[in-house]
């Protein structure tokens, strides 16, 4: 009979296979960037948010919506402006005259890959009601708390040159975030592969690789990795 490290590491070795069919799906979509790919796995498979930094036009919400495609779970966008709420982000309760009673209607926050654009542009309170779900993965909607599906992975996206507008995360609340991760342009070669696929005129569709259950034993799996007294010395 196999014993159970042998059983954990076949169980290992396959999740691993499937990931790197992830990954290839992706990059059927997202030319070069290979650094970028990596930690966006990385994160998931740490349970730990992402925060994309870099100019527009670099592909980061291209990225993070084929990766959601690509693993085959449920997936929201959220523009930040200056006027949103945390109810836009959150839910709101909505009175129903016909019951005389409340309804709590859940907002785009509840979904397994949360993409905020611009997070920089959304106000205290709502960038508060976004830490707090990344934080204890739940959200409190008047009286009642609601558990976030799991797994739950936020990667926001913000410009680092663009100031009018916005209001900067605080040092304290940047560190929520598992890492910060700068979005560069691509090489030359990169760019002319991009144009090739750009006018080829055949649109490229991502397959489902993985499921929720497939992430969550994936995590199970990082949490069995032994970790050596040095390093935690260190």
């Amino acid at each position: 009979m196999a014993t159970q490290n042998e059983e954990l590491t076949a169980e290992g070795q396959r999740l691993s296979e499937q990931f790197h069919k992830v990954r290839e799906e992706v990059q059927k979509v997202i030319v070069g960037q290979d650094g970028l790919l990596d930690r966006l796995l990385l994160g998931l498979l740490s349970r730990g948010h992402l925060l994309l930094e870099g100019l527009p036009g670099l592909a980061k919400t291209l990225a993070i919506k084929t990766l959601a495609d690509a693993l085959g779970v449920s997936f929201s966008r959220i523009q930040f402006t200056p006027d949103l709420l945390p109810a836009d982000l959150v839910g709101t309760r909505i009175y129903m005259p016909a019951k005389g009673d409340f309804k709590t209607q859940k907002g785009p926050i509840f979904a397994n890959l949360v993409l905020t654009d611009e997070i920089n542009r959304a106000p205290a309170k709502v960038q508060s009601a976004l830490l707090e779900a990344m934080q204890e993965h739940q959200v409190t909607i008047g009286p009642d708390t609601f558990k976030l599906d799991e797994p739950f992975f936020v990667m926001a996206t913000q410009n680092p040159i663009e100031h009018e507008g916005t209001y900067p995360l605080p040092e304290a609340q940047v560190d929520r975030f598992f890492m910060r991760i700068q979005v560069s342009y691509p090489s030359f070669k990169d760019e002319k592969e991009i144009i090739t696929r750009m006018t080829s005129g055949t649109p490229i569709k991502t397959k489902e690789v993985l499921s929720a259950q497939s992430i969550l034993k994936a995590q199970s799996c990082v949490d069995e990795i032994y970790v050596s007294e040095h390093l935690k010395d260190y």
